[in-house]
């Protein structure tokens, strides 16, 4: 499958990353993408920046070593309902956002109590892409997730960071192969993403590449071939192009 384009990375600016924004881009042309998306951790995520960060992002080029640049962030879901840690007039600035579980941030709850968290944070208009729901430390009813991506036109992540022997996710592949089973059904779409926290990382979607093709995923359903896929997920991509 042509891969095209990687949403989810992170740069020193997230704490526990290790390289500079123009250093992931760089690794990303050098690897034939065409579009990369930096995405830092918000601010509940120990470690990571302050809220400042993402108000300046107007001063970065939107193409970079011959590809485009898009300026979101990750944003950390903070209880049940899916309350997200940065403020609307930040979010209606950047140009896309994930939201993501994760265990500093988050109290883990029942499966419905998790679903209804996810949910939540799908309902918010600024979030594009719900990362990672591979985890079985944070169970979920897939069945409601991908019917609420759907309803709601999200995105929903394949991280292959997650598929790594050594990710502290438990999981990961049994979960995607329901989520996965459910969204050829539902006619949902995933995005392919690295989860990359260095440059040499950065496109690396091998692992995710290899579990589409074993369950022979329809092509259709993954934006990552396609800017034209894309688009109507993240619609302020339009403006640079």
């Amino acid at each position: 499958m042509k891969d095209i384009m990687d949403l989810h990375t992170h740069t020193v600016a997230s704490g526990h990353a290790y390289s500079t924004l123009y250093e992931m881009v760089r690794s990303a042309s050098e690897k034939g993408l065409a579009l990369m998306g930096s995405t830092d951790h918000a601010p509940k995520m120990p470690g990571t920046c302050n809220e400042f960060y993402f108000i300046n992002f107007k001063v970065i080029p939107r193409t970079l070593f011959g590809i485009h640049i898009l300026m979101g962030a990750e944003l950390n879901i903070l209880d049940y309902t899916g309350r997200i840690d940065l403020r609307e007039g930040i979010l209606q600035n950047l140009d896309y956002t994930i939201a993501s579980i994760h265990e500093p941030c988050y109290k883990n709850g029942s499966m419905a109590q998790n679903t209804s968290a996810c949910v939540g944070a799908m309902e918010n208009p600024y979030v594009k892409i719900i990362g990672h729901p591979d985890d079985s430390r944070f169970p979920v009813d897939y069945d409601t997730l991908v019917a609420a991506a759907v309803k709601n036109h999200t995105l929903l992540e394949v991280n292959s960071s997650s598929l790594h022997p050594l990710s502290p996710r438990k999981n990961a592949r049994e979960n995607y192969k329901v989520m996965l089973d459910l969204c050829r059904r539902y006619g949902a779409a995933v995005i392919i993403n690295s989860d990359a926290h260095i440059e040499a990382d950065v496109g690396n979607h091998a692992r995710a590449l290899q579990l589409l093709e074993e369950l022979s995923f329809p092509e259709e359903l993954v934006v990552n071939s396609s800017i034209d896929r894309l688009l109507p997920y993240i619609p302020k991509l339009e403006a640079y192009l």
